[in-house]
């Protein structure tokens, strides 16, 4: 009987802990596939990102420099 319930304890632990990190890899997969989607849509943005981010640095610097 107690190593039935011990079996039954280890089982359920282990099957616990198998099926999270089962859930935590399928959502870190689901946060990088959404971080590729978002730098490609960056890219194919026709180079308007890139005028945007000098926009920025060109603003700070007159700001720092007045």
């Amino acid at each position: 009987m107690v190593v039935k319930t011990m079996l039954d304890y280890v089982k359920a632990r282990y099957l616990k802990r198998y099926l999270d990190e089962k859930g935590q890899g399928i959502v870190e997969y689901a946060l990088i596939l959404a971080f590729v989607v978002v730098v490609a849509l960056a890219i194919s943005n026709g180079g308007a990102l890139q005028q945007k981010v000098q926009g920025v640095f060109t603003n700070m610097v007159s700001a720092f420099g007045n």
